[in-house]
């Protein structure tokens, strides 16, 4: 019996996953890349790694290690993060929708995901260095994001082709597909420009729309023409055009997006150039360590609303949608030792000053009375009885204030004072395709696309309002598995 011949276009993180899978029930597979080796890999390079997913104990997580000989886990709580908490994180971005069946697949297959690319050469190490704080002699994990690859996104990459290719898998860069093949209403392969390749069954792992800027303003709204890109510069809805060129419906929130606030002053598609450990330096989300001021010196969020891991994507897209699509993140001398590394990078756009006088007239495009007054008024609203504990919800809040800060509030009243001037940065799209229980595309009607699958970015109903940080490259390895099991056995 001959191999199943499958094409899997894309070569991120979900596309990998597919791959993997589908090699592993003795599919043939090629993998068809729109860009060049280097730039290979669509987003996933361009992350930090890091991967949420329920575990009931640190006990889950050192099979995942890649040094569980760590000198530091024996101090270490990583805590739990149960299917019951994120189920609830989920939903808290739901606008009051139930749990989507998307949803409820990338948490009860999250963990099993780990483990099955754990089993492959994947593995992963504990996020000290922004996901842990030092407490009372233990390194103490908060918000439920716990691991991450070893040199992040670029590393996760490099061991997800290891694996592929080691399983039989071949690639081809450049090789960018142009439309589907569909012969008496079945899929049966895809034409890279002028060159037909037939294959049984195809995979749509090419990403979101999030570097089309017409697309961008088609669903998300005109705002996001200014947005800057974060990520790979080839994720410009191709995938969707083709799966709605053979019947596919739109599916999803597709006037959402995972956004975050970017340094004002950055590239559009920056950072991989960058060393691992700073390819996120251009993202500026300690936000919840000071305030944030609009063009009109106003705060516009409750900076200490949550943990960052939960509410960073919403304020990318609040940010963009402030006058000018720009703000300025506020901190004193007393956090700069709990700021992330990337305020430390030297490409990293500030101001500093002595007085909070001084720094408003410095902040570019801000009214400078109006900031002043806005910081005046928090300043007089902190809560000083309540003590700070950047490692919990502390509660430590404004008193009075229209809008208030409701965890994290400190006095700003250590100099010298910096501010770092921040836009909307877009990272990927919500809004995609439906798919069966198998990976496979769905028509309005509900009926399967003969053929034809999809993964990672390409799959709509897994985020609406919001994202809990991590989220996304653990349901591109969810999905990217499911979609490559089904294309093999279909």
């Amino acid at each position: 019996m001959s191999k199943k011949k499958i094409i899997v276009v894309g070569s991120g993180n979900a596309a990998l996953c597919a791959g993997i899978a589908a090699l592993e029930q003795g599919a043939d597979v090629l993998m068809l890349e729109k860009a060049d080796e280097a730039l290979a890999g669509g987003n996933t390079k361009y992350t930090a790694g890091a991967m949420r997913f329920p575990y009931d104990s640190g006990e889950d997580l050192i099979p995942l290690l890649r040094n569980p000989d760590d000198p530091r886990l024996p101090d270490t709580d990583f805590g739990s993060y149960t299917q019951a908490k994120m189920t609830e994180d989920l939903l808290g971005f739901n606008d009051g929708r139930p749990l989507s069946p998307e949803q409820t697949n990338l948490v009860t297959k999250g963990l099993e995901t780990m483990q099955w690319l754990s089993g492959h050469g994947v593995t992963f190490e504990p996020i000290y260095s922004r996901q842990s704080f030092e407490k009372d002699g233990k390194y103490v994990f908060w918000g439920g994001l716990t691991l991450a690859a070893e040199n992040e996104g670029v590393g996760l990459w490099e061991m997800e082709m290891t694996a592929f290719q080691n399983l039989g898998g071949t690639v081809r860069y450049e090789s960018g597909v142009t439309s589907l093949i569909m012969e008496d209403d079945i899929i049966s392969g895809v034409m890279v420009g002028e060159e037909a390749i037939r294959a049984d069954a195809v995979i749509l792992a090419c990403g979101g729309f999030e570097a089309n800027g017409d697309m961008r303003t088609q669903y998300i709204g005109p705002n996001w023409s200014k947005a800057k890109v974060r990520g790979t510069p080839h994720n410009t809805g191709d995938g969707h055009k083709m799966a709605f060129g053979v019947g596919a419906a739109e599916y999803g929130l597709y006037e959402g997006c995972h956004a975050t606030p970017m340094d004002l002053h950055m590239a559009d598609f920056g950072g991989l150039h960058l060393p691992p450990g700073e390819r996120k330096n251009y993202r500026k989300i300690s936000y919840f360590l000071g305030v944030m001021l609009n063009a009109n010196g106003e705060r516009f969020v409750d900076e200490g609303e949550n943990f960052r891991n939960y509410t960073y994507a919403q304020f990318g897209r609040a940010v963009l949608e402030q006058p000018n699509h720009l703000a300025w993140q506020v901190f004193d001398a007393k956090v700069d030792d709990l700021l992330y590394a990337e305020y430390r990078f030297h490409d990293a756009h500030f101001v500093e000053a002595d007085t909070l006088d001084a720094l408003c007239g410095k902040l570019d495009g801000v009214d400078p009375t109006g900031a002043k007054a806005t910081l005046d008024a928090f300043n007089d609203a902190v809560d000083e009885g309540t003590p700070f504990d950047p490692t919990a919800l502390d509660g430590k809040a404004t008193r009075g204030l229209p809008l208030p800060k409701s965890n994290w509030a400190q006095r700003l009243d250590t100099p010298p004072f910096r501010a770092y001037p921040v836009t909307g940065g877009i990272t990927f799209t919500y809004g995609g395709v439906q798919v069966a229980e198998n990976g496979g595309v769905l028509r309005a009607d509900g009926t399967v696309i003969p053929n034809l699958f999809a993964c990672g970015e390409m799959v709509g109903g897994v985020f609406y309002n919001g994202y809990p940080g991590g989220s996304g490259l653990t349901s591109g390895a969810v999905f990217g598995r499911r979609a490559g099991r089904g294309a093999s056995m279909a």
